[in-house]
């Protein structure tokens, strides 16, 4: 059995200890992890801090030539990883799957090699000329989440690396394999240092984001590790991206036309089995619509084939590991007692991580499955008699990373998204993430931006540069 293994300084870093990772549609052995320690966390930030200041002297166009090359090695290997991304994080192959995650993975790499931020006049008179410049931080410790490990971490990377920082990343501890082997293939055209990777768990995390080198932090996760991280950063003072989930809120306006919408309801509800931040956590829906609205997405759930993704005629797969299953089962057992009305669809295999799909019907705000983010197949779906009400509803969780309005009337609904409070608000579309727009929670969601001009600033610091003429 194969045994993965860190890059740090451009080679294979030989595993001190090791754990073995399981697919979650049948249990099977896909290999050992290795288990990175301090010192190896160490290597990592020191090899990253001699590289940075030599990448950084490259010109701008040579980074840009080489991300592009990293776009390539993407494109050229997306079979191979989307098969690895399938096997361990469990998402199918087929629809919105592993190889539409290698799609996101060459284009979130394309779009900022092509994008410049060039020195900015921010001032000038007869006496005077100032120019703000965008210079990179040093070291960025990522932190990638197990949901979309490929994806998420190029978010991460490709960035920062564009703007001349280099990057120690620790993937999650549940998928590590495709990403260690991402890196291992973009380490081909890379300098050596710019791109390391540590592994392990949160006391990993930990060691990596106290270290005193670092200089920026990007994070996706959990509120409670986002905060931890924040406590983390105070005594090197690191700026820090935060993404850290949401609820998100979808609200159905009023005589909307319900087959129109139904299929992007659904898909905007269960991409990725729910498992995705910026899913539909919470559908709000007008009390003369709910029944045409639980018929509708029931129609759409029962075609879905639930199982291996390994199967092409598979767009349901498995949650990735046991403890989010048991999470999303408690929710959904909490609202059976109090008597919701719960639909479930498709056959789950024997084996594996598996849950059916699951619509919550009968349920108020207050209740767990609403108030508490599932990040599985079980939606909650709720009355609403008056709009203000649906908005008081929406707007009354800390979480603020997404949400979105349905509707035939997209004036109507272009006023009220400004009442919304999240950091994206759709319309007629849920999670519709665009590498040139910028994407960032509010409120408990976190802070900071990414992707597009925004997202390059983010990972840079300003300069400026005054002349006295």
């Amino acid at each position: 059995m194969q045994t993965y293994r860190n890059t740090v300084d451009g080679l294979l870093s030989e595993p001190v200890s090791s754990y073995e990772i399981f697919n979650p549609a049948n249990g099977q052995s896909l290999g050992f992890a290795p288990q990175s320690d301090e010192q190896e966390v160490e290597r990592a930030v020191q090899a990253a801090m001699r590289a940075q200041k030599n990448w950084a002297n490259q010109s701008d166009q040579e980074r840009r030539d080489i991300t592009l090359k990293i776009a390539q090695i993407l494109e050229e290997n997306s079979d191979y990883l989307a098969e690895l991304i399938t096997r361990e994080q469990g998402k199918p192959l087929s629809g919105p799957g592993s190889r539409f995650e290698m799609q996101a993975c060459v284009g979130w790499t394309q779009v900022p090699a092509s994008l410049e931020l060039p020195p900015e006049t921010v001032y000038e008179d007869d006496e005077r000329k100032d120019t703000l410049h965008r210079v990179p931080l040093g070291v960025v410790a990522a932190i990638a989440p197990w949901n979309w490990p490929l994806m998420i971490a190029i978010w991460q990377i490709i960035p920062a690396i564009r703007m001349g920082n280099t990057v120690v990343l620790k993937p999650s501890e549940y998928t590590p394999i495709a990403t260690l082997e991402m890196v291992k293939l973009i380490n081909d055209v890379l300098p050596a240092g710019v791109l390391n990777t540590v592994t392990g768990d949160g006391i990993i995390g930990s060691k990596l984001t106290h270290h005193p080198d670092i200089s920026k932090i990007m994070f996706t996760g959990s509120e409670s590790t986002g905060r931890q991280i924040i406590e983390a950063s105070a005594k090197s003072l690191s700026p820090i991206t935060l993404e850290l989930g949401g609820n998100d809120a979808a609200i159905v306006m009023p005589g909307t036309n319900i087959k129109n919408i139904a299929t992007d309801l659904f898909w905007g509800a269960f991409l990725n089995m729910g498992q995705t931040c910026a899913c539909i956590k919470r559908l709000y829906v007008h009390e003369d619509d709910y029944e045409t609205v639980m018929a509708e997405l029931s129609a759409i759930a029962s075609q879905m084939k639930i199982g291996d993704g390994m199967d092409e005629s598979v767009l349901i797969g498995p949650l990735q590991n046991k403890m989010q299953l048991g999470k999303v089962q408690e929710l959904v057992t909490d609202a059976k007692g109090a008597g919701c009305d719960i639909r479930e669809f498709g056959e789950v295999p024997d084996q594996g991580y598996f849950m059916p799909i699951t619509l919550v019907g009968n349920i108020k705000d207050g209740q767990r499955l609403v108030d508490e983010e599932q990040f599985g197949p079980a939606l909650p779906i709720i009355r609403y008699s008056e709009v203000e009400d649906a908005i008081k509803s929406a707007n009354r969780l800390e979480a603020g990373l997404g949400a979105s309005l349905w509707t035939d009337e997209q004036a109507q609904a272009s006023e009220l998204a400004t009442r919304l409070e999240a950091g994206t608000v759709w319309i007629n579309q849920h999670g519709a993430i665009h590498p040139m727009v910028p994407f960032g929670g509010n409120k408990a969601s976190g802070y900071g931006v990414e992707f597009g001009i925004e997202g390059l600033k983010a990972v840079t610091q300003g300069r400026v540069i005054s002349i006295k003429k």
